[in-house]
């Protein structure tokens, strides 16, 4: 008898202990995310720009050896994306500034992502395109849009999951991207 009792238990400890994974869970930053290449150097690529509206017979290609040499920021972005439409503004407000932008068009039409860049006033150094998405995954980007920040050698000391706007700038990427410079 006192096994039956025993077995009618299990069933709330079961869920008390899923409330308590749920309840965690749920206080989890997602912008906390840990980047598997945090300290490490941007993956190897070479591939070609989306050509920029002020200079559309200009770069042709570029690669990861092209962000060496500043402190930047390398902006995964798509045309789809609604929250990369609305951090353009801030993207050109930093571009004014003098914080070099690059930016990685992820698996987007090339006249499409182009004719953005022309309407929202490239903010970008240059754009390649990562048409197959190969660059996203050895990133190992899973939300849009994200952003790194890059040392002098081409090392990720920071990855920013969403919209970048004034508060994420001053309050957290910022003060990392002054203490590299």
């Amino acid at each position: 008898m006192n096994k039956q009792r025993l077995f009618l238990f299990i069933p709330v400890v079961v869920v008390v202990a899923l409330a308590v994974l749920f309840w965690r869970g749920l206080s989890l930053d997602p912008n906390e995310m840990p980047s598997a290449l945090l300290n490490k150097s941007v993956p190897a690529f070479d591939l070609p720009v989306v050509p920029a509206p002020e200079n559309p017979q200009g770069l042709v290609t570029a690669s990861h050896e092209m962000l060496k040499g500043k402190v930047s920021l390398l902006n995964v972005w798509a045309t789809w994306c609604l929250p990369c439409r609305q951090e353009l503004p801030f993207f050109n407000t930093l571009k004014a500034q003098g914080v070099p932008i690059y930016g990685i068009n992820y698996k987007d039409d090339r006249e499409e992502a182009q004719r953005w860049l022309a309407e929202f006033h490239n903010p970008f150094v240059f754009s390649v395109l990562d048409a197959d998405g190969r660059l996203g995954i050895n990133l190992g980007v899973f939300g849009y849009p994200e952003t790194y920040v890059v040392d002098k050698q081409g090392v990720i000391r920071y990855k920013h999951i969403g919209e970048m706007d004034a508060n994420s700038w001053e309050k957290t990427i910022k003060p990392i991207f002054d203490s590299l410079n």
